[in-house]
């Protein structure tokens, strides 16, 4: 081998810079060799936390989904699902997110509205590396100061 002469990387296993037999030479790096699949319940998950985080949200999902939620939640054993109220759409690189809100009664929807946006898509394509395309919100209701007493003074007759 003359001094200008160089040995690719790939082919370093022997002196006379052939690959032995059985191996093949890869030139990509292992990070990127296959593919990688993220599941519609995945995004779910992260796009119902990033919207909880948001002040002013107060729960998520649109009625029936809030009363069943309820119910879930007080059964024994029972875990909060933290997807309610968020559907999702997810391809091979982007994803589309429908987030269904209640706020706060006297919270700016609209600040709400973007904040929670950001958030989402913030979370989701930082933890997934996916592209949200879009963040679709749809505010369902409106939490009332005064409406969670109603559930505390049910009463019980001995």
């Amino acid at each position: 081998m003359t001094a200008t002469q160089e040995k690719s990387p790939a082919r370093q296993d022997h002196a006379n810079g052939t690959v032995p037999a059985g191996r093949t030479e890869v030139s990509e790096p292992a990070g990127t060799r296959g593919r990688t699949s993220i599941a519609d319940t995945v995004v779910v998950k992260i796009a119902g936390r990033a919207a909880r985080e948001i002040p002013g949200v107060h729960d998520m999902g649109g009625g029936l989904s809030r009363t069943l939620g309820a119910v879930r939640d007080r059964v024994p054993g029972g875990r909060p699902n933290v997807g309610r109220g968020v559907k999702v759409e997810v391809g091979e690189r982007q994803a589309a997110i429908d987030v269904e809100l209640v706020v706060e009664y006297g919270v700016p929807v609209p600040d709400v509205a973007r904040d929670v946006r950001e958030n989402v898509i913030g979370a989701v394509e930082r933890i997934t590396g996916l592209e949200v395309v879009e963040v679709n919100i749809a505010v369902t209701d409106v939490h009332l100061p005064g409406d969670d007493e109603d559930d505390a003074t049910d009463t019980r007759v001995a």
